[in-house]
């Protein structure tokens, strides 16, 4: 389908697909602790036919325009991914988030990938407010949210039990007018 080169590392975004299920897991599977540090993303894609299950579930929501999963593959191996929730054209709103396994942290890779995506849904499909949600904790997430120009609107105190932890969720948002603005000051750089 498409590939969207993030720079000259050989980093690509594309489609994730149903039919990457055993390439999702075996990503998965070298990731887990750490991206499940906050998060139980992917904690139910345990086999192939789960795997398969979890980017169907999604390629179901990306038909009906909800929300959209795009893996990130460094020299063809896919090492993480970024993704639309609560996708909703006509409110102009999304949430983004992301994910990646240890190996490919340090990179850039999210920051790049999340641009590509921030800016499909602002310039492509009208969204006027992009949100993050990050565990208070998740310090590369919310780096991330800064390097990506966003403000923080507030925390969610103890709104989110994981693991046996009820962990404070920070919001932090992007609007239209403030990333074409940034993007005109040649602010949004890859790091």
């Amino acid at each position: 389908m498409y590939a969207i080169s993030l720079g000259d590392d050989g980093a690509e975004l594309r489609p994730l697909e149903v039919w990457h299920a055993e390439e999702f897991l075996a990503h998965l599977d070298r990731g887990r602790e750490f991206i499940g540090q906050f998060i139980p993303f992917g904690s139910q894609a345990t086999d192939v036919a789960s795997a398969r299950d979890t980017l169907r579930r999604y390629a179901d929501m990306r038909a009906a325009d909800t929300a959209s999963y795009h893996g990130i593959w460094l020299d063809g191996k896919l090492v993480g991914g970024v993704l639309t929730l609560n996708f909703d054209a006509g409110q102009g709103n999304c949430e983004v988030g992301c994910w990646l396994e240890p190996a490919a942290t340090g990179r850039g890779l999210i920051t790049r990938a999340m641009r590509v995506l921030v800016d499909w849904a602002i310039e492509e499909r009208g969204i006027h407010r992009v949100e993050w949600h990050a565990a208070s904790g998740n310090l590369p997430s919310i780096n991330v949210a800064r390097r990506l120009g966003m403000t923080r609107d507030g925390v969610l105190r103890e709104s989110h039990p994981h693991q046996g932890v009820r962990h404070d969720i920070e919001i932090w948002s992007v609007l239209a007018p403030e990333w074409r603005a940034a993007r005109a000051r040649g602010t949004h750089k890859d790091h």
